[in-house]
Order: structure tokens, then C-alpha cells, then sequence
């Protein structure tokens, strides 16, 4: 396949931080699928597996989780920049790695760790992605962290945009590798980041309906949605089964959010005038985008999303009891180190801010359900609401 002129390209690479010496022989491939390759064999892209992407510890094994997620925004992201003449192998990578950052339990793991780490500069789930790619995933006997191109990285950094005032853990990075954090990222990232919202948009639409805490003729009181609902029932006026007619929706609505995505997108792209990767970034806005009336769309259902199923009473419920067994949990630690695994304990800085900041690492870190079990082991029991 050509590529754009727009497309990163694995030959232009600003390269990886540390050289590795003899080059890259393992088998042939150029630097993004390398990324790509070494972002799947992580131990902390593993460990998405296990947890939260909307339910919390969720007993069903249908519910999606982030590792799930990350594939399904990677197939979305894939189709765009295929459509658009990107490269997929980078596209790919930053779309498997976006979620890597999280904690146990999602946002309310996240409100939980910011306020425990907030005398030491506080904990961000993005910047935290660039910390374990660049420090704490280290397979390799030479240096810390994955030795990903400068490409992945910035990406990584700035998929949702320019990063005007960056954490700690982003100043880190960027000091180490500096990523340009004030201009706007590759294609590639800016299609990471709508195929991000795409799938949650509609992916949390199904299992919210699985779970019963979204109804369908409600959600169908939101235009962009009641539109396509009518259209799948008019295509299947025969069939007796709501789930298929309801997973024909949630299809629905991912093609037509792709389609817009990719022709508003090559309009503005053209309307750009932008010929190269560089041009992008200096381009001054995002390239990669929503109609204005599919962005209209989306911020609707977004906000029924908001009121119905994020912010319901048992999600509510559930994330208040998260957010509570993760602080009890870093109070724990900090109050007594010794109860770290010996690894982390040998490892742990004598001093502040670096000694919280290594103790949010090893929560960070953690599933939904080892979060769970060493709150047991160091705490206490804790009791999840039923059915998580």
C-alpha cells in the first residue's frame, strides 16, 4: 500500500533513545512494528487483561476490560488509517498501548492515587503510560523501559492534543526524550485518539445494555442513536432476537462514526494544505476529527452516557468503594513499607517525592483483583457491591 505524503514513515524515525548495538536483526521488520511488538509481549499490557474498563471487578466474562478495549479501539484505528493512508503498524501501536497507564479500578483508581501522591506531584493515567514504557517495563539488559521510537512516544504523549501544562511524570519524560509537548501530534496519534472515543462511545453502549443499567428505549430518546435503531429494525423486521438487534446497533453506529471521521478528515486534511509529517505537527490544530454535526451527535450521547450509566448510583456505588480500598491501601504501604513485596521494598527511595511516587507505581500497577486480594492481606477484607 502507498502511503501519504502525511504518513509517518518507520525510515524518517527520530529513532529510539538508547542505541542498540549490531542493530535490529530480529526478524524483518521496521522500527513501528517493532514498537507495536514489544508493547503486546509487556507484562503491563498483559495485565489490562484484569482491569476495570467500565465494571469494576466484573463477575460477568462478556464485560469488556481495558485489554479488550485496546484491541477493539486498535481495529478501529487500523480501519481509519488504512482509509487515510497512514501507517497502521504505528497507528496500531499507540492504540494497543493508550490504556497502559490506568490502575485498578479505573477513574476512581485514578482520583484514589491522585490524592494520595498530591504532596509528590500527583498521578495522571497518561503520563503514567510514558513512565512505564520509558522506566518501570524493562526486559532488556542494557537500559530501563521499552526503547520505543520517538514517534510512539510523542504519540503516546499527545494523542488528545498539545500538552500545555505537563505533570511530573510528562516532564520526565520529555526531559529524557524531548517530544515536542506544545505542537500537535502525528495523524497516527490523532486517529489513536478519535478511534479511542468511538469505541468506548459505543462498546460501553453494549455492555451497559447487557448489564440492564441501560435502557433501550431511553437511550433511544438520543437522536444519533434513535435514528440507527430504527434503521436496524426496518433491515430485520423478522427477527425475534433484541440482543443480535441491539449488537446491530452498537455496528451501526461504529460505521457511521468511521465513515464521518474519514471523510471529515480528508477534507480538513486537503483544506491544510499539509504535505508532510512535519506540516502536521506544525499545522497549529487537529487534522483528525468529527464533523461538526457528528461531534454534536457524539457529545449528546456522551452526556446521556454521563447521567445514565457512569454517574448511575450502583456505578457510583461501586467506584466509592474502589477509590476507598485503593487509599486504605497506599496509606497502608506508606505507614509500614516492610509490607511491600521484597522486590519493591529493596528498591523503595529513602526520601519524598520519590518514595511515594515509587509506592504509586506498585499500586498502579496492579489488577482489579491483586488490588483486592492485598487489601485483604495488609488490611483487611473489603466487601464489592454484588455482582462485581
Amino acid at each position: 500500500m502507498t502511503l501519504a505524503p502525511t504518513a509517518a514513515d518507520p525510515a524518517r524515525s527520530r529513532g529510539r533513545l538508547h542505541r542498540q548495538p549490531g542493530g535490529e536483526t530480529r526478524g524483518p521488520r521496521d522500527a513501528f512494528q517493532r514498537d507495536r511488538d514489544r508493547i503486546v509481549h509487556a507484562i503491563a499490557f498483559r495485565r489490562l487483561r484484569h482491569k476495570t474498563q467500565v465494571f469494576v471487578a466484573p463477575d460477568g466474562d462478556h464485560f469488556r476490560v481495558r485489554l479488550t478495549h485496546s484491541l477493539e479501539v486498535a481495529q478501529i484505528g487500523r480501519t481509519i488509517a488504512r482509509a487515510l493512508g497512514l501507517n497502521e503498524d504505528l497507528t496500531e501501536a499507540l492504540c494497543l498501548a493508550h490504556d497502559i497507564g490506568h490502575p485498578p479500578f479505573g477513574h476512581a483508581g485514578e482520583d484514589a492515587l491522585k490524592a494520595a501522591t498530591l504532596h509528590a506531584g500527583g498521578f495522571d493515567h497518561n503520563a503514567h503510560t510514558l513512565r512505564i514504557l520509558t522506566r518501570l517495563e524493562s526486559p532488556y539488559p542494557d537500559w530501563d523501559g521499552l526503547n520505543l521510537t520517538w514517534d510512539t512516544l510523542e504519540g503516546l504523549a499527545k494523542h488528545n492534543g498539545p500538552v500545555r501544562h505537563p505533570t511530573w511524570a510528562m516532564r520526565e519524560a520529555d526531559a529524557d526524550f524531548p517530544l515536542d509537548l506544545d505542537s500537535w501530534p502525528s495523524l497516527e496519534a490523532q486517529v489513536a485518539a478519535i478511534a479511542d472515543d468511538i469505541a468506548y462511545d459505543n462498546h460501553d453502549i453494549d455492555d451497559g445494555l447487557r448489564a440492564g443499567l441501560l435502557d433501550l428505549d431511553a437511550l433511544c430518546t438520543v437522536a444519533f442513536v434513535g435514528t440507527r435503531w430504527r434503521a436496524v429494525t426496518r433491515r430485520h423486521p423478522d427477527c425475534a432476537r433484541p440482543d443480535r438487534l441491539r449488537r446491530e446497533l452498537v455496528r451501526d453506529q461504529i460505521g457511521a462514526m468511521v465513515n464521518d471521521v474519514i471523510e471529515e478528515s480528508r477534507a480538513r486534511i486537503a483544506d491544510s494544505g499539509v504535505g508532510t509529517v512535519e506540516e502536521v505537527r506544525a499545522a497549529g490544530r487537529q487534522l483528525v476529527g468529527f464533523s461538526p454535526g457528528m461531534a454534536a451527535d457524539e457529545r449528546a450521547l456522551k452526556r446521556f452516557m454521563y447521567a445514565t450509566l457512569y454517574h448511575s448510583s450502583s456505578q457510583l456505588e461501586v467506584a466509592a468503594v474502589a477509590q476507598g480500598l485503593l487509599s486504605r491501601l497506599f496509606a497502608a504501604y506508606a505507614e509500614d513499607p516492610a509490607r511491600l513485596p521484597p522486590n519493591w521494598r529493596a528498591s523503595l527511595p529513602a526520601d519524598d517525592p520519590a518514595r511515594t511516587r515509587h509506592i504509586a507505581d506498585f499500586i498502579a500497577g496492579m489488577t482489579d483483583r491483586y488490588a483486592i486480594a492485598r487489601h485483604v492481606e495488609v488490611v483487611g477484607p473489603v466487601e464489592m457491591p454484588e455482582g462485581f
